[in-house]
């Protein structure tokens, strides 16, 4: 099972590696990795669970997060309680995005970000997502507010970026009012 600590910190450079695409079908280990992500954030957002194995509650994960630069990810949203909506996606590409930017009003975290950060990451409200599903069948998803955000956080893990570059470090609550806060 899965635990925090396998969940490489912000220090570890292979975080900054962009994540190399996919090839069909999935091996054993990348749909072992994807079993345990799905499992960790399902978990993790349950409380007893979450109390009961030390976990941090996430919603999404980056195969590269556990040192795998490939690029699929999972996201697990909680959508009633203890009620989820899961989705695995490879090779995933945002193909459209609302003009419209929100950003979270507590602030965004991230799994492998162990301490607070202070201030706004812009993200747009809306986007349209394209990649394959973990048997190599196209998929498209649209996703909004909480989920848009998500999607947007883990795609830029793909591509070596963390969440606290889009924070201005003079400013992090820069043009705070050109945004919508969820």
């Amino acid at each position: 099972m899965l635990k925090t600590k396998d969940i490489l910190d912000e220090k570890d450079k292979r975080l900054r590696l962009t994540s190399k695409e996919v090839t069909f079908p999935l091996s054993n280990q990348d749909k072992k990795a994807i079993h345990d992500m799905i499992e960790y954030l399902t978990n993790s957002q349950i409380d007893q669970l979450a109390e009961k194995y030390d976990l941090r509650p996430g919603m999404g994960m980056a195969a590269i997060q556990l040192g795998i630069p490939k690029r699929y990810l999972v996201i697990v949203h909680e959508v009633g309680e203890e009620e989820f909506d899961t989705y695995v996606i490879c090779n995933p590409k945002i193909i459209s995005n609302s003009a419209e930017k929100i950003y979270v009003e507590m602030g965004e975290g991230c799994l492998s970000v162990n301490r607070d950060v202070e201030g706004i990451v812009p993200r747009y409200a809306r986007v349209t997502i394209e990649g394959y599903d973990m048997e190599g069948q196209k998929i498209k998803i649209r996703a909004r507010e909480e989920l848009a955000i998500a999607f947007q956080h883990e795609i830029d893990h793909l591509n070596g970026i963390l969440f606290t570059d889009h924070i201005d470090p003079k400013y992090p609550f820069k043009d705070q009012d050109s945004y919508r806060a969820i």
